[in-house]
């Protein structure tokens, strides 16, 4: 029996994969969080077997838990579940040490495909997204700006170029405007902008934006 941990911000969206896990054979839904720190604190005192992380979250996000939580349970095999399909999302996910990247609009053959094989010690990433990582590392001359970016100034790039405002920012994420503030003028350096407008274009003109909000 595979014993999976859902984390995401949605009640619907939770609902919605725990009746598709419960209906198969073989895997148990032992449990749902809302936010990372409930996930933490969920690990802390039961060890899933295989753990779907939403990427984006009220608070710390799907990616600072998920380092968290494999810094103290690193056995759980953790896949993010995001809208997201282009660098350097998945490869900044594979290179914290997850064990698996599946975009939202997965199909529930494929969910339970990608559950059973972090479980037996595979490494699971949409076929598409496989792909456009093993040419990236040809492309080097196109590389993706956003790559320099840290976990969270990229949370906090996707908020604001789908036009939420720092006090909107604030409030979701748990942190001043004045901390976030500092994150959006760190993130313009690091991208040679120099303001939201520039931003988002940046972001759509590297294919950022083409996909649905997280």
């Amino acid at each position: 029996m595979i014993n999976v941990l859902l984390v995401d911000d949605h009640h619907l969206v939770r609902v919605g994969i725990s009746k598709i896990l419960t209906s198969v054979k073989g895997l148990n839904v032992v449990g749902e969080c809302e936010t990372g720190e409930e996930a933490i604190k969920f690990c802390r005192q039961k060890e899933p077997d295989v753990l779907l992380m939403d990427m984006d979250m009220p608070g710390m996000g799907g990616l600072e838990a998920t380092k968290k939580i494999l810094r103290f349970a690193p056995d759980v095999k953790i896949i993010v579940l995001t809208a997201h399909t282009e660098d350097p999302f998945p490869t900044k996910v594979m290179q914290m040490g997850a064990a698996g990247y599946l975009t939202k609009d997965a199909g529930p053959d494929e969910m339970v495909n990608a559950i059973r094989a972090v479980h037996s010690g595979q490494r699971y990433l949409p076929p598409a997204i496989a792909q456009k990582m093993a040419l990236s590392q040809f492309n080097s001359v196109d590389e993706n700006p956003f790559n320099a970016l840290s976990d969270r100034e990229l949370q906090i790039m996707i908020m604001i170029t789908r036009g939420d405002k720092v006090p909107a920012i604030s409030e979701h994420l748990n942190l001043s405007t004045k901390t976030i503030n500092s994150y959006r003028y760190r993130m313009f350096e690091k991208l040679a902008v120099s303001n939201d407008v520039e931003l988002t274009h940046l972001a759509i003109r590297h294919g950022m934006l083409k996909t649905e909000k997280l």
